[in-house]
């Protein structure tokens, strides 16, 4: 047998602390949950409760961080749901390449090249503000494994 030092761990994602158990119960608007397994945004919730043996159920409706659909899920209060480690951080919008992938660059200076614009309008309001020659910061948020541009605004000098 060969001593302590001689083993190596290797580094492995079980995809388990992607997210951690909440009480339905606990949930509150504005929250973040898993709904068919897609990390969303809680914009409604209801209780209702049920018969006399019945559990109270909270009927929650979330739209998804990443593509903006909407999902709804009913689950028994004192039930446990999967909720998302979910990232929020601000990067400064270096430049826009031709294919829509932009560069961006974090406090420390380091740079990133593997996100690209969003669809739709925010993509195409911070393609606009860029080629005015504005300074923006966008900010990116991941979870589950996923990343986007969410939002983003003109810096103030």
């Amino acid at each position: 047998m060969g001593d302590a030092a001689d083993i190596t761990f290797e580094k492995a994602e079980s995809g388990a602390s992607l997210t951690y158990p909440k009480q339905c119960s606990a949930l509150r608007k504005n929250e973040y949950c898993l709904i068919k397994k897609r990390p969303v945004k809680i914009v409604e919730m209801t209780t209702s409760k049920t018969g006399k043996h019945g559990h109270a159920k909270v009927h929650l409706t979330g739209i998804d961080i990443f593509n903006g659909k909407k999902y709804e899920d009913i689950c028994p209060s004192t039930h446990n749901i999967d909720v998302p480690h979910v990232k929020r951080l601000d990067y400064q919008l270096a430049d826009i390449q031709d294919d829509d992938y932009v560069s961006l660059m974090d406090d420390s200076g380091v740079t990133r090249d593997d996100l690209k614009l969003p669809d739709g309008d925010l993509g195409e309001n911070i393609r606009k503000a860029f080629d005015n020659g504005d300074s923006l910061v966008v900010s990116v948020i991941s979870a589950m494994g996923e990343e986007n541009i969410h939002a983003f605004k003109k810096m103030v000098d």
